[in-house]
């Protein structure tokens, strides 16, 4: 009877564990939210801060290899930027070009120079103030993703946007 006893209480036990682990607790974080009373929630970022830029209208492109040309997405994302840049007539960015690993140090910085301005030079046709903006290039020097092949190298022929500091 007891051993009986015994195994309704760890089976009891085991349940009432295995029942907790599907459930989020109050507060606990998942991803970029976190959960309070069952319900997701996400982090509301200040309008016109450089979290809001980032959560609504993301903050880089990508390009192609060995090229400066902005591609039918990269058109649309700095777009999507001069959009918001429009709302937040205030606020000043560097857009930062970035390049892979391949090819020399100063081939890659004259690259992402190109990049940037090719970025700027939209921006300014879309009506943003030239003086909003500046450029920088990191050439090869600041990789967002390590490792010698196209997954990588695409992740790392970038411009991005951000902001400028004051």
């Amino acid at each position: 009877m007891q051993k009986w006893l015994s195994i309704g209480i760890l089976s009891t036990a085991i349940f009432a564990l295995s029942a907790c682990s599907d459930t989020q607790e109050e507060g606990a974080k998942q991803g970029d939210g976190y959960y309070s009373e069952g319900e997701l929630i996400q982090p509301e970022a200040t309008p016109g801060s450089y979290e809001d830029l980032v959560l609504s209208v993301g903050d880089r492109v990508f390009f192609d290899t060995d090229s400066s040309r902005l591609n039918a997405e990269a058109t649309r994302q700095v777009e999507a930027w001069a959009q918001w840049l429009q709302t937040y007539p205030t606020v000043g960015v560097t857009i930062e070009g970035h390049a892979d690993e391949r090819g020399t140090r100063e081939y890659n910085y004259a690259l992402g120079d190109r990049r940037a301005n090719s970025i700027k030079r939209y921006l300014v046709q879309l009506g943003i103030d030239n003086h909003r903006l500046q450029t920088t290039s990191f050439g090869k020097d600041r990789p967002e993703v390590l490792g010698s092949d196209e997954a990588s190298w695409a992740q790392n022929r970038r411009g991005v946007i951000v902001f400028r500091a004051k």
